[in-house]
């Protein structure tokens, strides 16, 4: 039986909010390709609204002392724990991925608030005594004022609280664009950060498409915008919101290469590149795309690739047996569906082809999800389409090289340098590959080093706009603007003008 699309509005204010704008987007089930809500999509209006709201509770906001912001904090940490999995059920109904990756989703993002727990700490600053005589020196970090974040489609919670609760934390408020794909977790997470204590206008979030990410690009009372999505987005997110003063890290795309080296433990390869590869069906921007064969590797692990995927368990993401879900959208399914038959027509060697897909075993009503195999390439070269370009599908290329300095040449020629991995058994070469590598975030036997909460996420050349990494030490001074101030008192003071530099006395 047909049933009424679920209306998703915004959240400003601390109260839900239908806004001005009539235009809307239909929310699927990739499962079943059933429409399961409508999202408001802002407009310029309502973009502001939101602002205003921020601009209204950060002056209060930013006085509290960090001792109370983390108390905050500390409640939202433990509502989010209460409510996790319900956050990772909205994750499979509206992204589609298995529910044990969407609960592995949350733990993550849940690290980072953990973090954040910790802002007195990480908002010392340092002093210095006697600088010059009767005079001392001391720096001090303060928020920014309205920070926005603009988030993707694949990780409505984990990307979300990258940014969120370090920005909080550290006294700026907040106004979180996330995809219309998949919004409904979004607005979960307001109200428990509303539950938590959190002051009204504190935490916002502006459903919305482009229309929305414009407005917050250009309104001047937005100091600063996190950004996580497509290279070409990210340039323009990074060109156009520092164009109007802002602030910005933008996180781009990313072609993560395995390097397996002829000393590898071959099974843990295998079960490395299969779960990196076709793990949240490739809808990762730190998911291996390319496995680097070196030697004679590659006529080793190729039967023992080809057996592990066309074996994967593709299933409804709600049977606790799935290994990968459906595609997020048909749009996507077709776009990896292109880049497969351009594959093939470029002289790749289709092993394993996820086209075509059988979909009458993976659940009941789940004939019309948007569904696909996994797909093995083998003899890519690094010319074609399918190695050079994010296809962001469970699609895994591989590359046959000779030895570990071709391997190491082509990871540093590519333009995009977010994750990459190698394994190996030999600790000069794992040695040598992280020194050598040009890549921002690098696994030695792990195949997706997606760095801990205390660490910080970022990639290097396009796939990173900006200069700062997310979370972590970094995204404190990200969401934050030291202040040096010096100071000394009338009796240290000697008499008479100076017009000279002033030095050390």
């Amino acid at each position: 039986m047909a049933t009424t699309p679920t209306p998703i509005n915004h959240f400003i204010g601390g109260q839900t909010a239908a806004g001005t704008s009539t235009r809307t987007q239909d929310v699927f089930n990739p499962a079943t390709g059933a429409v399961t809500g409508q999202v408001a999509l802002a407009n310029g209006a309502d973009v502001n609204a939101a602002v205003a709201a921020a601009q209204a509770a950060f002056p209060a906001w930013a006085d509290t002392p960090p001792i109370r912001r983390a108390r905050v904090m500390f409640k939202f940490l433990e509502l989010v724990n209460l409510h996790k999995d319900e956050l990772a059920h909205l994750i499979t109904a509206e992204h589609g991925k298995v529910f044990t990756d969407a609960q592995g989703e949350v733990a993550r993002g849940i690290d980072i608030i953990e973090f954040s727990c910790g802002i007195p700490q990480l908002l010392k600053g340092d002093f210095t005594d006697q600088v010059s005589t009767g005079m001392d020196n001391w720096t001090l970090r303060q928020p920014l004022g309205v920070v926005a974040g603009i988030t993707p489609f694949n990780f409505p919670v984990m990307v979300p609280m990258w940014m969120f609760p370090v920005a909080i934390a550290a006294g700026n408020t907040f106004i979180l664009k996330p995809s219309p794909t998949d919004p409904s977790a979004s607005l979960l997470m307001a109200e428990l950060f509303k539950k938590a204590g959190l002051p009204d206008g504190v935490f916002n979030v502006v459903q919305g498409d482009k229309e929305a990410v414009d407005a917050l690009l250009v309104h001047p009372d937005v100091k600063a915008i996190s950004f996580v999505g497509s290279t070409p987005i990210a340039n323009y997110i990074y060109e156009t919101g520092a164009h109007h003063g802002k602030r910005v890290q933008a996180l781009g795309g990313a072609k993560n290469h395995m390097v397996v080296m002829p000393d590898a433990d071959l099974d843990q390869a295998v079960d490395a590149l299969i779960g990196a590869a076709y793990g949240s069906a490739g809808e990762r921007c730190m998911a291996i795309s390319v496995a680097v064969l070196v030697g004679d590797v590659a006529d080793k692990i190729m039967p023992k690739l080809i057996e592990r995927t066309k074996a994967l368990k593709v299933l409804n993401g709600t049977n606790l047996a799935a290994e990968m879900g459906p595609i997020v959208t048909a749009v996507a399914h077709q776009r990896i569906t292109g880049y497969i038959e351009a594959g093939g027509k470029e002289g790749a060697q289709m092993l394993v082809d996820g086209r075509g897909f059988d979909a009458s075993g993976v659940g009941e009503g789940c004939a019309n999800g948007f569904w696909m195999g996994g797909t093995l390439f083998d003899h890519v070269t690094t010319e074609m389409k399918i190695y050079k370009e994010e296809i962001f599908g469970p699609v895994l290329s591989c590359v046959r090289v000779p030895d570990f300095a071709q391997a190491v040449q082509i990871i540093n020629n590519h333009e995009f340098g977010n994750g990459v991995s190698c394994f190996t058994r030999d600790g000069n070469v794992a040695r040598e590959f992280a020194r050598r590598i040009q890549v921002g975030m690098v696994g030695i036997n792990v195949p997706i080093p997606v760095p801990m909460a205390w660490h910080g996420f970022g990639g290097w050349k396009k796939s990173l706009f900006g200069d700062m990494h997310a979370y972590g030490e970094e995204g404190v001074r990200f969401y934050t603007k030291q202040k040096s101030i010096m100071q000394r008192w009338p009796e240290s003071i000697g008499k008479g003008a100076e017009f000279v530099m002033p030095t050390a006395k």
